[in-house]
């Protein structure tokens, strides 16, 4: 009856790093949830700088745990590794609580927002692949509960996620960019909470079923105690190949697809450090047949990752210009939109557990490629969903919010399908003595999903887009032209066709000491006007609400005037006051273009998802017969 218990349950280290990895997630998801609208709203950058800073930064995020998990193999251990990872991580949201109270000074606010992204990027390196790999090191070897450890596991991850854009979207998320840095600082205490529960804890709960402590030796030491073999040497000649293989695919992506640096150096480590990894001369044919398996099944991640990722980025944009966001007369912050995956995933884990433990009994639970296609499958379903919702809308109308939760809803479908069978596939088939590495060559095929999707959500379509942001007017002269010519609120009226003729200006700009252009003059031509639609002016208006005054440069520009609430704390009190912006509008940007495919409006953006996801879905379907017999015996 004791061994029927011992077997039935889970044991109680598996809730130590639920909870742990919980509030770790809820300082990553908390921080993400308002990342790029703090580019965007408070630092002003624009929709392609922000997409590509946020795939850099959540590419190079799930780069550093091959970093990490080779520092834990060789030579610190898991548990060391998650300290050091979770103390960097907690600095780094330190830091962009730093650059979101410095925002209105650049020069201080991005060096604190890229020093902080770079410890939030090496302490997750130390932090992701250790936590993970000690969940399946709980069990004895071919238990059938791991997989539904993981998802357990994954319970715990999603509800970090779900509470933290609640939290920190509620502090900071609230309309005026000073308040961006509560919700960085809450992020900042979320981190810390995680790291002195798994402190105070690991002794007592994290040990194997034996009753041995779990982490504190490198792996690479535990395979010699376990196998009785020998510590197998660097081989430095294949580090040597390899090393120079990288470097050469480093200056192909570089200088023939002109890449930036960030994503050749993620897309060259991408294919050269698992090549490494395979030619070790070590392994057994059956140890490369499985590293193979997990090498193609992180392949086709990279789809998955590169169109589920968007939700941080182009899918905010949506969220915050197409959405209504309107409830019972109150406007929810975008940023709670990141909570809908989160919160589907808490739901529904269960249903997952119970059916793939049912399915397990009966022998008929799709082996992990299988579960991966169908993950592949169901993405692709969320977008077409999204993308009949768009299809022949004015981009100036705004969706119910419906559609924007069914996407998220069948993408966690795909997900429960995907991601933590994926961590529980590498765990099963990664030899012991690379056990951590193989699972951070597994996050590095996140890291270059990720740097795909912000390249991919730089395709966004935009209607008008934002060219120039001008310092405060420096001239009497150049306000009171701007103050003679305000915007008429009749051209917000519902006929969709209206027109209207807007005065041409000559603008004066000079730069000032910080380098910045600041409109010195503004001389308005009587006899000369340009004819903007209603359908425009609705564009820019839910782009930037506040704009009160608008001129014409050309048939194609638009300069437009607003003012922005700014607190400042002075002697220890806060003062209100407001800050004067000057924007310049391209009322006809040129379309991205995919593979020589122009991306025209939202449909065509959204199909691409369809296609990309729906075609690896396939292949790895037809590629799953293969892979179970290349997996050994190993489901």
């Amino acid at each position: 009856m004791a061994e029927l218990k011992s077997n039935s349950k889970h044991p109680s280290g598996l809730y130590v790093l639920f909870v742990t990895e919980m509030w770790e997630r809820f300082s990553y998801y908390g921080m993400r949830a308002l990342f790029i609208l703090f580019m965007t709203k408070a630092l002003l950058f624009d929709k392609a700088l922000g997409s590509q800073i946020y795939g850099s930064y959540t590419g190079l995020v799930y780069l550093t745990p091959l970093l990490g998990g080779y520092m834990a193999d060789r030579y610190w251990g898991n548990r060391k590794s998650i300290i050091v990872g979770g103390v960097l991580m907690a600095l780094g949201q330190l830091l962009m609580f730093f650059a979101g109270t410095f925002y209105q000074q650049p020069e201080l606010a991005t060096p604190f927002m890229f020093t902080g992204l770079g410890f939030l990027i090496f302490g997750n390196g130390f932090f992701k692949p250790n936590i993970s790999t000690m969940v399946g090191q709980l069990y004895p070897a071919g238990d059938k509960r791991v997989d539904s450890a993981f998802t357990i596991f994954y319970m715990g991850i999603n509800l970090g996620a779900f509470i933290a854009p609640l939290i920190c979207g509620y502090l900071g998320d609230t309309g005026n960019a000073a308040d961006f840095r509560w919700g960085f600082l809450a992020a900042c205490g979320g981190m810390c909470v995680s790291i002195i529960l798994f402190v105070f804890l690991k002794n007592k709960y994290i040990v194997t079923p034996e009753g041995e402590q779990i982490g504190v030796k490198p792996n690479s030491a535990r395979e010699v105690v376990e196998a009785g073999t020998p510590k197998t040497p660097i081989n430095y000649t294949a580090m040597g190949i390899w090393v120079s293989v990288f470097l050469g695919l480093l200056f192909l992506f570089l200088k023939q697809f002109e890449m930036d640096v960030v994503g050749s150096f993620i897309f060259s480590l991408t294919i050269a450090a698992p090549g490494y990894i395979i030619t070790d001369p070590s392994l057994t044919k059956v140890e490369r047949q499985r590293i193979w398996v997990i090498y193609i099944a992180a392949f086709f991640v990279i789809f998955f990752w590169a169109a589920f990722e968007q939700a941080g980025a182009s899918l905010t944009y949506f969220a915050e210009e197409q959405t209504d966001r309107s409830i019972f007369g109150t406007t929810i912050p975008t940023s709670y939109f990141q909570s809908i995956n989160a919160v589907a995933i808490v739901i529904f884990a269960p249903l997952f557990v119970w059916l793939w433990g049912g399915l397990g009994k009966r022998n008929m639970e799709p082996a992990s490629p299988f579960k991966q296609a169908i993950g592949l499958f169901l993405l692709a379903v969320g977008y077409l969903v999204i993308a009949f919702g768009v299809k022949g809308i004015d981009p100036s109308a705004k969706l119910s919010m419906i559609w924007l939760v069914s996407l998220y809803t069948i993408h966690t479908f795909g997900e429960l399908c995907l991601s933590p069978i994926g961590l529980s596939m590498v765990n099963k088939l990664a030899p012991v003595k690379l056990a951590s590495l193989l699972m951070g060559v597994w996050f590095l095929s996140t890291a270059a999903a990720n740097k795909f999707a912000g390249t991919l959500s730089a395709l966004y379509p935009e209607e008008v887009k934002a060219e120039k942001l001008y310092s405060p007017i420096g001239s009497p002269e150049a306000m009171a032209v701007l103050n003679n010519n305000k915007l008429d609120e009749k051209v917000f009226s519902a006929d969709p066709k209206g027109t209207n003729s807007i005065k041409i200006a000559k603008v004066e700009t000079k730069k000032t000491a910080d380098g910045k252009d600041s409109v010195v003059n503004i001389s308005v031509d009587s006899t000369k006007t340009a004819v903007v639609s209603n359908y425009h002016l609705k564009v820019i208006k839910s782009n930037n609400g506040k704009f009160d005054r608008a001129l014409m440069l050309n048939d194609t520009l638009m300069f437009t005037h607003d003012s922005i609430d700014v607190v400042k704390m002075v002697d220890g009190k806060k003062i209100s006051s407001k800050e004067e912006r000057i924007q310049t509008w391209n009322l006809k940007p040129a379309k991205p273009t995919f593979m020589s495919v122009k991306i025209t409006n939202l449909y065509d953006f959204f199909m691409l998802f369809v296609f990309m996801a729906g075609a690896a879905s396939v292949v790895l379907f037809l590629l799953s017969g293969k892979l179970l017999k290349m997996m050994n015996g190993v489901r």
